[in-house]
């Protein structure tokens, strides 16, 4: 039992001499085991880099890629019918079913309401459009309590096909389709 005794307190001693007291204040850095990482070459976010030579560490998105766990530009019929569920519900009131302004709150004297059809909120990035529902802007107040944020995503897509609706040419119909319609 006495060796027992006398282990333990050599494995203790060992311990404390290799490993330091815990919080005590040391000019030496400590010695890590395993540093799960947390001393590695990277970029921070906004960062400048040398490797580049634009000189910025944050790479602009390759054409075509799509956001880990979103779906990419051409959504399914599915996700743009949701995201015109939750418009007409949430939206249409306001902006009106075609994304015009002249929703019902119009006939009660709210006027401020922006058209969707505005060059200036068609070349609005959808980062911006989602950070509007989700924050709220002006008199529109915030909808993240009403919409999660994959169904933001929807009303957008749903947003973006209104816009596309309203100012398509005969170029945006797809070559199969453009005898039934009389275009040439």
């Amino acid at each position: 039992m006495r060796y027992v005794y006398l282990t333990l307190f050599f494995v203790v001693v060992l311990a404390l001499s290799i490993l330091g007291f815990r919080g005590s204040l040391s000019t030496r850095s400590p010695l890590e085991v395993f540093d799960d990482m947390d001393h590695q070459d990277k970029y921070k976010a906004q960062a400048s880099s040398k490797f580049f030579a634009d000189g910025r560490a944050d790479r602009t998105r390759i054409p075509g890629t799509v956001a880990f766990g979103r779906r990419s530009d051409a959504a399914d019929a599915k996700f743009r019918e949701r995201g015109q569920d939750r418009y007409t519900i949430y939206c249409a009131p306001c902006h009106g079913a075609i994304g015009d302004g002249n929703g019902i709150t119009k006939q009660y004297g709210m006027g401020a309401t922006p058209t969707y059809h505005d060059a200036r909120l068609r070349t609005m990035t959808e980062g911006e459009i989602f950070n509007t529902i989700t924050h709220g802007k002006g008199n529109m107040l915030s909808y993240a309590d009403k919409l999660p944020a994959d169904d933001r995503w929807a009303v957008i897509a749903y947003v973006r096909a209104l816009q596309r609706a309203a100012h398509a040419t005969a170029a945006d119909v797809p070559p199969g389709h453009k005898s039934e319609l009389g275009i040439k």
